[in-house]
């Protein structure tokens, strides 16, 4: 979330006029580039829902060898959930940095803005998955998880850290109550099997019990025909299109809200604890960096692996999968923050090592127009594959969907690279600025 800074005031002067953008100088560089680089890493994840049929989402994993595989396998390990951890530590971080600067003017309190500010991105959210088409938007449920941080601005690290492991485990038993309601589904279909070869008469209960199970295995493994009728609904005009993905933006904005919520808060808060630690803004020392990155990845990583192959199991054999001893959802919350952590420190010593100035020049113009950025994603990717664009939905196999995300990503350079040229910020940082302080802010430089 960007910062803003204030101007003196006069005599005449309200508490919102005393309110400007924040400087370039003001900026904190390492937190541009750490939003870049989580900025860009998303469309990582997201491409395969622009791309292709939602059930395909994990089918790679059902050709082991194959350069899909491959693919999925190092997107998985190394950057899925990881992006959109470092995301949420970011934004986080970015109401500390909002709230403080604005109680710093003594001109009120800072809820006002902070409230009307998220208040907004909740619309932009809807516009976002109802009118541009990503039903994975991720700014309605930021800006509901964040209207909850608010009261938690002024506490240490050290209770903002406890925070996070409070939301950590609830999340956490969330996920493996999932587990034990799979194996519970195949231990009543495993007793109905019994009294069937008894010839026993089924109850109702018994017989939907047997359906349950049977609808589960059905469901491991894609079904091609489901595939093809949404793929041509997909490469159809605007209307047909938003009347196929309308189930799942509603359920995106309710049931998957409900389930990503301590999701979020955990990383919120922990970007709040880390940012208050001085770890985001580059004021720890190199060695710091070091072990939080060794500590980061030698943890998250391997537990991102034996979470991709749990997985597997599950759609291989979902029948052997019951009796692992753990799911996949196992660590889940716990792998990617520690490896989104050790990415931000990767990112932080390379900046330090002032190696690639250029390449972080161009991060950082990225992160700072990282809300222009994300939607300018969306408009690429729903106009090349859907079907009111170019239409070329379920035509790529998974693993040339990565040359879309390249595409995309030079594009996220060059345009920001450009725009930051002439102007303070991008042009949706503007329109939201604006909004939030009901007065027409600056842009040219």
């Amino acid at each position: 979330m960007d910062s803003t800074a204030t101007l003196p005031i006069n005599g005449t002067n309200d508490h919102q006029a005393a309110i400007r953008p924040v400087a370039l100088t003001e900026r904190i560089k390492t937190i541009d580039i750490v939003r870049g680089v989580a900025l860009l890493g998303i469309l990582l994840m997201n491409i395969p829902f622009f791309g292709r049929a939602f059930q395909l989402e994990s089918e790679p994993l059902l050709r082991p060898g194959s350069t899909d595989y491959s693919v999925f396998a190092v997107v998985t390990v190394l950057f899925e959930g990881k992006m959109r951890a470092l995301f949420s530590m970011l934004f986080g971080a970015g109401i500390l940095i909002f709230t403080s600067r604005k109680e710093e003017t003594n001109l009120g309190s800072s809820a006002d803005f902070l409230y009307r500010r998220l208040l907004w991105m909740v619309l932009f959210g809807v516009i976002h998955e109802y009118i541009l088409m990503w039903v994975g938007d991720i700014l309605f449920d930021y800006a509901i998880c964040a209207l909850f941080l608010f009261p938690f601005r002024k506490l240490t690290p050290r209770q903002l850290l406890l925070c996070s492991l409070i939301c950590l485990s609830i999340n956490m038993i969330k996920r493996e109550r999932q587990q034990f309601d799979y194996r519970s589904k195949y231990e009543k279909y495993q007793q109905v099997m019994v009294l069937e070869k008894a010839h026993k008469k089924l109850t109702d209960e018994q017989k939907k019990d047997k359906e349950t199970w049977g609808k589960i295995v059905k469901e491991s493994k894609p079904d091609m025909k489901e595939v093809a009728e949404f793929n041509q609904k997909m490469r159809s005009g605007y209307g047909t299109v938003y009347k196929t993905l309308e189930p799942d933006n509603i359920r995106f904005h309710s049931t998957y809200l409900y389930l990503y919520l301590w999701d979020n808060l955990c990383m919120m808060f922990l970007g709040m604890a880390l940012f208050k630690l001085g770890f985001f803004s580059n004021k720890l020392t190199t060695r710091t960096y070091w072990l939080t990155l060794l500590g980061g990845y030698g943890i998250g990583f391997p537990l991102s692996a034996l979470g991709m192959f749990l997985m597997q199991q599950r759609l291989l054999d979902p029948v052997h999968y019951t009796q692992q001893w753990a799911s996949p959802a196992i660590g889940y919350d716990l792998q990617r923050g520690l490896a989104g952590i050790g990415h931000a420190s990767l990112l932080i010593l390379i900046y330090r090592s002032g190696l690639v100035p250029w390449l972080m020049k161009a991060l950082a113009n990225v992160g700072q127009m990282a809300f222009s950025n994300y939607i300018l994603q969306t408009i690429c990717c729903t106009l090349f594959f859907n079907g009111y664009g170019l239409g070329y939905f379920g035509k790529l196999e998974y693993h040339q969907l990565y040359y879309v995300v390249a595409v995309v990503w030079v594009i996220n350079l060059l345009f920001s690279a450009i725009w930051l040229q002439f102007y303070r910020f991008g042009p949706l940082e503007w329109g939201w600025r604006s909004l939030t302080y009901w007065q027409k802010q600056p842009i040219r430089k």
